[in-house]
């Protein structure tokens, strides 16, 4: 097991933040580590993301991943700049191989076992179930952990505070969340007090 996967199981929520604008993606940044978290994904469709990742992984404190990672060059960017864990919705070797080379911790995309088998097999240390609430919800991930049991699996894409104890309990490791934690329109409007209120209430329920 990648020493990462119990420090992101301990941390249980990663933020995927996705903006058009880097800036907001910053701003995102600040306001959740602001109440407490310290985990985040940079996608690589904010605009100049591996710049937004050697900023943030400047930061000792963060852990600090790159997510939708396309292929090689992308992971290698990421990587250099600083990225310990990168994230694909699918499944690509390549990037797998360019953790691997850095040290770094992969998540590798799936939604059926035979994907599951193909995400491990290409290098995966962990499996991002997206999108996980049309896949099934809890009891897809449920059903992949009766198949996998020693597997971590991160489901993402539709997981909120109201679902994500219904995730854990069906065997997640650890979930992804966007939503209004990362919303851009209350990023543009600073409306930094409904952002705070939302990670307050994911992070009480993960301690819960």
């Amino acid at each position: 097991m990648h020493p990462l996967i119990p420090r992101l199981a301990a941390a249980r929520i990663v933020p995927v933040v996705r903006t058009t604008r880097p800036e907001l993606a910053e701003r995102a940044v600040e306001w959740l580590r602001g109440v407490g978290i310290t985990v985040f994904e940079i996608t690589m469709t904010v605009p100049d993301a591996p710049g937004l990742i050697r900023r943030l992984a400047a930061d000792p404190a963060l852990l600090v991943g790159a997510g939708t990672v396309p292929d090689r060059a992308a992971a290698e960017a990421c990587l250099t700049a600083g990225a310990q864990f990168l994230v694909a919705p699918w499944v690509d070797a390549a990037v797998a191989q360019a953790a691997k080379a850095a040290g770094a911790c992969t998540l590798l995309g799936a939604m059926t076992p035979t994907e599951v088998r193909a995400a491990l097999a290409a290098g995966a240390d962990a499996v991002k179930i997206f999108p996980a609430s049309s896949a099934g919800g809890p009891a897809h991930i449920k059903a992949l952990r009766s198949v996998f049991p020693d597997v971590a699996f991160c489901p993402t894409g539709g997981v909120d505070a109201r679902t994500a104890p219904d995730y854990f309990a069906a065997g997640a490791s650890f979930v992804g969340i966007g939503g209004k934690l990362v919303d851009e329109g209350l990023l543009a409007r600073g409306d930094r007090a409904t952002v705070e209120q939302a990670a307050r209430e994911v992070l009480g329920i993960m301690q819960a």
